[in-house]
């Protein structure tokens, strides 16, 4: 499969730069699940996207430090191009910036944690689950850093899992969008200097830093869920070949 992963970071700080970029974390877990699949990184945050939506058989959206509720042109054309991936039906994948935009371009509404920042890591019940769920698993720990979420889904969508501290934490829409709200992309050594770096910029306090802390000390289960990426793109792939 030729797969683009659409990538919506836009940080540019000293931070960011010491690591890869989202796309390149992307290919690195789902990669050696499907190393014959052909990985293509397009950063529409620079407004680059894709010629057309078939010019791939799936898509990925990565986080972002972004607002899907910016107001910047390539988030306006990102939203327009998730409802012509969706008119299409075209077997796409959302994770953190990713779910909230595909959210909002068809619907939902996203808005600001009551909380504030959910940092650390967040378990996933999952209540139904799909046939791309071939382990069966019920519950998933990933790594999250968001300050936004969704809050209420788009009017075809299913909520697939939650937790006490998001409603809808996943989502599906027919057989070609799957969400999740966290990062599966996210190692722990990223997360812990994440952490060390909202702290030393007064982003986060001592307290919200040391939960953070505590709570990756329970790894991100990104093979986990990068398994359930893999399997979901090429299921909806195969129902659109169907049609």
């Amino acid at each position: 499969m030729k797969i683009a992963i659409l990538l919506t970071s836009n940080d540019t700080s000293e931070f960011a730069l010491r690591f890869p970029d989202d796309g390149e974390k992307f290919i690195s877990i789902l990669s050696p699940l499907r190393p014959d699949w052909d990985f293509h990184v397009i950063p529409v945050m620079d407004n680059i996207f894709p010629e057309s939506y078939d010019q791939y058989d799936g898509y990925v959206i990565t986080g972002s430090p972004a607002s899907v509720n910016d107001p910047e042109i390539w988030i306006d054309n990102l939203l327009r191009f998730i409802r012509e991936l969706d008119e299409h039906k075209k077997p796409t994948v959302g994770c953190c910036f990713g779910h909230q935009a595909i959210a909002k371009a068809l619907g939902g509404k996203v808005g600001k944690n009551l909380s504030g920042w959910q940092l650390g890591r967040a378990e996933t019940d999952f209540n139904s689950l799909e046939s791309w769920n071939q382990t069966e698993i019920t519950s998933l720990g990933l790594y999250s850093a968001h300050c936004e979420q969704v809050f209420e889904l788009p009017v075809e969508a299913m909520s697939l899992g939650s937790n006490p501290n998001c409603n809808f934490a996943s989502f599906k829409i027919g057989d070609h969008f799957f969400t999740t709200q966290y990062h599966p992309e996210m190692s722990f050594d990223f997360m812990y200097q994440l952490l060390d770096y909202m702290l030393d910029n007064n982003e986060i306090d001592q307290e919200l830093w040391k939960k953070g802390k505590n709570q990756i000390k329970s790894q991100n289960e990104s093979e986990k869920f990068a398994g359930l990426m893999v399997n979901f793109l090429e299921y909806s792939f195969s129902k659109r070949q169907e049609t």
